[in-house]
């Protein structure tokens, strides 16, 4: 027997593990049949569920749920009918101001809710293998983030830590508001900036932009307005 060659068990052992890496990641990023899958809809229906859901929280009457049930499934497998890229603001919950259930809305929150290589690749995660028929980037009033990045272009504000890597990417949404001298900057910034994400979000290839061109999924702005609860559509 060659002595470079490895013993013909422990061959057949590395072989049985990588046939088992392999058919754990190909569970991983395997997209269930869209016959089956609950949340094999069309971008608008998703749309439509999330804003039917935002009028019940705003008018204070979500649905009862038991968050018990169902669990053993979604140990398994999850169907979100939307992908939300929201704030990291404490007081901006996306399944609750949409009144939905536990896995219906796939979040990717960060400060200043816009659109960074990590969030896009869970964005392509979610609508490439999850099925995620909607894409929302979701801004909310007095953003913090938002209001930050105004401070350092108008009054040159020095922000600690790595504070100023997330400010560099909200600044050309304070920028081009301010070229529309609005009566409130903070406000028109904060949808400047939904808008400017989805823009990003559109042309962001490949996954996203083939979808959307496709017409599998649909990607929209909207604002959350903290002292109500609505979420109005940009």
């Amino acid at each position: 027997m060659c002595e470079l060659c490895p013993p013909a068990t422990s061959s057949r052992r590395g072989m049985l593990k990588l046939a088992a890496g392999a058919a754990a990641a190909a569970g991983l990023f395997s997209l269930p049949a869209a016959a089956q899958a609950p949340n094999a809809i069309s971008p608008d229906e998703a749309l439509k569920r999330l804003m039917d859901g935002n009028a019940r929280y705003v008018a204070n009457a979500p649905q009862e749920r038991d968050f018990s049930a169902g669990r053993a499934a979604r140990a398994t497998s999850q169907y979100p009918i939307a992908a939300v890229l929201s704030c990291a603001d404490a007081r901006v919950g996306a399944e609750l101001a949409f009144d939905q259930s536990q896995g219906d809305i796939f979040s990717v929150r960060l400060a200043g809710n816009f659109v960074n290589d990590d969030g896009l690749a869970s964005l392509e995660y979610a609508t490439r293998f999850l099925g995620t028929p909607l894409v929302m980037v979701l801004g909310h009033s007095a953003c913090g983030a938002v209001d930050a990045a105004i401070k350092v272009l108008q009054d040159n504000a020095k922000l600690p830590g790595h504070l100023p890597q997330l400010i560099r990417s909200i600044k050309p949404a304070v920028e081009s508001a301010k070229r529309r001298k609005p009566a409130n900057l903070l406000d028109e910034a904060i949808v400047e900036n939904v808008r400017l994400n989805v823009h990003r979000l559109q042309q962001a290839r490949p996954i996203i932009t083939e979808k959307v061109r496709d017409g599998k999924i649909r990607i929209v702005g909207a604002v959350y307005e903290i002292s109500t609860g609505r979420v109005q559509l940009v």
